[in-house]
């Protein structure tokens, strides 16, 4: 159970931190190029959020695998297992962009 909780955990944080960590480096790029940094934050974290979640999860199409796999053998608790860690990522990278909203809610 410990394993479970730590993956879970770290699927979350990883998934938030790509969005707010490529979020801030687009607003301060925007900044060097002389753009508006709120605008490029908030499009930025919202076109991240898909990736963060691909990236928390393992980055390629594995954890599908394992899904279709496990769901055509019968084993349903690996299936929502890997299910449940997609959806934490999605919970992590939510998060992520709606921090970054927050963030950017003052100078919008």
């Amino acid at each position: 159970m410990n394993v479970i909780l730590s993956k879970a955990g770290l699927d979350f944080f990883i998934a938030f931190g790509v969005v707010v960590g490529g979020s801030m480096l687009a607003g301060i790029g925007s900044v060097f190029l002389l753009l508006p940094p709120t605008s490029m934050m908030l499009s930025t974290a919202a076109n991240l959020k898909i990736w963060a979640i691909v990236a928390a999860v393992g980055g390629s199409i594995d954890p599908m695998r394992v899904i279709e796999s496990n769901i055509v053998e019968g084993h349903l608790s690996p299936a929502v297992l890997q299910i449940a860690y997609i959806a934490i990522a999605f919970l992590g990278a939510h998060m992520g962009t709606e921090l970054v909203k927050l963030i950017c809610k003052g100078a919008a």
